[in-house]
């Protein structure tokens, strides 16, 4: 019989609850929360797992239960910050399902600052006491005078206000004129003013802004997408939209791709608003990320523009998403945790029923199609801003106007860039490809040169005496003689990169001021100096890669010279038609911006591509239409579905018979289609094997469950093997 008096003495089974860690787990772990210590769905915490003590985030479920609790072990720590909210724990389950992620991995990306999650020491001040030293001198009067309002100071911005040294200030303390007291940490940029300055928007402008802000006023989840021509005012527009958000005193996320480049941006924002937004991008010091996730969590700070990471920011109350660039395949994040971010924004608007505005001078496909069926607004652009002329744009058909031998720019766009040179105004030379050629070879043995561990030919890097590999970054200088045959000085650069068309340009134009524009040619802070000297006209002829295409403003720009219109059509990506187009047409508008006559050439072998006819005729809605009809007898995104599978291996046997295991293990389903496997095109990459699964399905079909099913069904990763899971894949390589 049991003793009823012994249960006054039992401890009760401690409290337990579910914590996802930032490891590949399916789903969160158990831990028992300690007495007193208090936690809620959202803390952000740390705890043991195997030897390591790691962060966690409280999960959302109920408790693990009395069963085994004792055993469990105990939370070690509750971070002073504020939690995730339920929106943004929505939005994390939300990415994890749908991209089929680990959910730990997914909310790691929330928890970029791991030092961020304490709160930021407070700062040492000083405040007047109100007694003055026997001894005035002229500059300790400058500090009292200053100090006397009785405001709190720091001993630097005190010293700095009345132009004295910190000696002078530390005086005064020391005789009892100033108290220390304790001050918060200043906000690491300023809080933007919505009615500080702005150009007045007229006409097609003024309209837009005027509809977003009204639809902004009355509340809930839109989606608007400002499709304007580039120079249109695009940017002034959606500037509107955030200053009404600040007036409502919510908080502002602006994406951008490549934020470490487009400094003007900032100053442009700055010009606007009285203060720059905080950034977040990879670029950013440790110091600054912490200060800006921790005070965008407190609500500090007011407005972002950040690469898309900056889309996994726990702000404390999120009012609008600016997705600017829309199109560009920079939002796709192909490492990890793949994702969308222009997707993954306008489904974290949704979830937090707040706007987002989408922003490209040349929307992507499937933002048209979501326009045309009214999921979202479109609100169309077609002039440019105070009246400047878009460029004129003609083809050059390399077939009737070739090249000289030995060279790639055709006589006529020769002639055009000498001109601009002479008017005193400047070219662009675009031609997305780095380096000084794509591929070195042998002329006695027909030796390529090939990187040892991918399958990619060694691009020559001449500026660096380099030949490198783009895949993996492989290596080694630039050789003399063929390994192959021995024989010295017969190797060949064939076809032309960035640094093929200065050298070129320098042998036609000596005298011109010639600045080759690469991300491989130096960091962010060289190419931000670089973008700002050609602003202020420090060049006459800009060679440049896609960098030149990020939105940037060149006043004295009014030539832009596309070396090979035809290099991105050469591949089998179903996009690829539709990325030449955003692609060109970004770059030939950076012609013309401030009102001058500007014009466009475009070298091509294919005069007559749908591309180039709807580049040069200025009809993008031509093009779009038949893009869309194409999509559509497809049944491509966004009319139907993708999902591309690679599995990897040390070997090519093992991926293979992966790959082959994964397929057998495929369920039917009705309009699910696998295809594959096949050898992906970059069959070798770092040393790794890769085969390649396509998975094609019709808009309503449930992909995930399908993709779930052949994983749980087919054989488990092991050894060397990883399957890599992409939905909606923007590429196909």
């Amino acid at each position: 019989m049991k003793d009823d008096s012994l249960q006054l003495f039992e401890t009760p089974a401690p409290r337990t609850v579910p914590v996802l860690v930032p490891m590949p787990a399916a789903v969160p772990y158990s831990y028992a929360v300690p007495e007193g210590m208090a936690v809620e769905p959202g803390s952000i915490v740390q705890v043991p797992l195997g030897p390591r003590k790691v962060i966690g985030v409280v999960w959302d479920g109920p408790d693990a239960g009395p069963v085994n609790a004792a055993k469990l072990r105990p939370l070690e720590k509750v971070f002073d910050c504020p939690p995730l909210d339920k929106n943004m724990r929505m939005f994390l389950e939300w990415v994890a399902t749908y991209t089929l992620s680990p959910p730990g991995l997914v909310a790691r990306m929330a928890l970029r600052a791991p030092a961020a999650f304490d709160p930021e020491p407070m700062i040492e001040g000083l405040r007047f006491t109100g007694m003055e030293p026997e001894r005035i001198t002229p500059a300790r009067r400058k500090v009292l005078d200053m100090a006397r309002d009785g405001l709190s100071w720091s001993r630097s911005g005190l010293a700095h206000a009345a132009g004295v040294s910190l000696s002078v200030v530390d005086g005064l303390a020391g005789q009892g004129a100033f108290e220390t007291i304790f001050l918060p940490p200043p906000p690491i940029v300023a809080r933007p003013d919505p009615d500080f300055g702005g150009q007045p928007l007229e006409g097609p402008q003024r309209e837009a802004a005027d509809a977003i802000v009204e639809g902004m006023k009355t509340g809930g989840f839109s989606v608007d997408l400002i499709d304007g021509v580039t120079g249109s005012g695009k940017t002034e527009i959606y500037f509107e939209a955030i200053a009404e958000t600040l007036r409502q005193g919510r908080q502002v996320l602006i994406l951008i791709p490549e934020i470490a480049l487009t400094a003007s941006f900032l100053e442009r924002f700055q010009d606007r608003f009285g203060a720059k937004p905080a950034e977040w991008h990879s670029e950013l010091a440790a110091r600054s990320r912490e200060k800006v996730w921790r005070q965008v969590t407190t609500g500090d700070v007011r407005v972002v523009a950040g690469a898309r990471s900056a889309l996994f920011l726990p702000f404390e109350d999120l009012g609008l998403i600016v997705v600017d660039e829309e199109h560009d395949p920079a939002y796709k994040q192909e490492d990890r945790v793949f994702y969308n971010a222009r997707d993954m924004a306008v489904v974290r608007a949704r979830i937090a029923n707040i706007p987002v505005v989408l922003v490209s001078a040349t929307p992507s496909v499937e933002s048209q199609v979501n326009c045309l069926s009214g999921r979202y607004k479109r609100i169309h652009l077609p002039t440019r801003y105070a009246g400047a002329a878009l460029p004129d744009l003609h083809l050059i058909d390399m077939r009737r106007h070739p090249p000289d031998r030995g060279g790639f720019l055709s006589p006529l766009l020769l002639k055009s860039v000498g001109k601009t040179v002479e008017r005193g105004e400047q070219a662009l030379l675009f031609l997305n490809r780095r380096g000084y050629a794509p591929l070195t070879l042998c002329r006695v043995c027909g030796h390529r040169f090939q990187c040892p561990q991918c399958s990619s030919w060694l691009v020559e890097h001449r500026f660096r005496g380099q030949i490198q590999c783009h895949q993996c970054g492989y290596a080694e200088p630039t050789p003399n003689a063929c390994p192959e045959c021995g024989t010295l000085d017969h190797l060949v650069a064939c076809g032309p990169g960035v640094e093929r068309i200065a050298e070129e340009v320098e042998k036609h134009f000596p005298d011109a001021r010639t600045l080759v524009l690469s991300s491989d040619l130096g960091g962010v802070k060289r190419l931000r100096l670089e973008l700002e000297a050609i602003a202020n006209g420090e060049a006459d002829i800009i060679i440049g890669t896609q960098l030149v295409a990020k939105g940037h403003n060149f006043p004295l720009m009014t030539l832009v010279g596309i070396v090979d219109a035809d290099i991105g059509l050469a591949n089998g990506d179903p996009r690829a038609a539709e990325r030449t187009f955003q692609l060109l047409s970004q770059v030939t508008g950076r012609a013309g911006r401030t009102g001058r006559k500007s014009h466009g050439l475009l070298q091509t072998f294919q005069p007559q591509h749908p591309v180039m006819q709807a580049l040069v005729s200025g009809d993008a809605g031509a093009f779009y239409e038949r893009e869309i009809a194409e999509r559509e007898r497809a049944g491509l995104p966004p009319f139907g579905r993708l999902v591309s599978i690679i599995v990897s291996a040390d070997n090519r046997a093992d991926a293979e018979t992966h790959a082959r295991q994964l397929r057998n293990a495929a369920p039917q389903s009705p309009g699910i289609a696998l295809l594959g496997p096949a050898e992906a095109p970059l069959a070798l990459i770092r040393g790794r094997h890769r085969f390649r699964l396509l998975v094609h399905g019709r808009r309503s079909s449930d992909m995930q469950a399908f993709i779930k099913d052949m994983l749980a069904n087919g054989p488990k990763e092991r050894r060397s093997i990883h399957v890599q899971v992409d939905v909606d894949p923007q590429s196909f390589l």
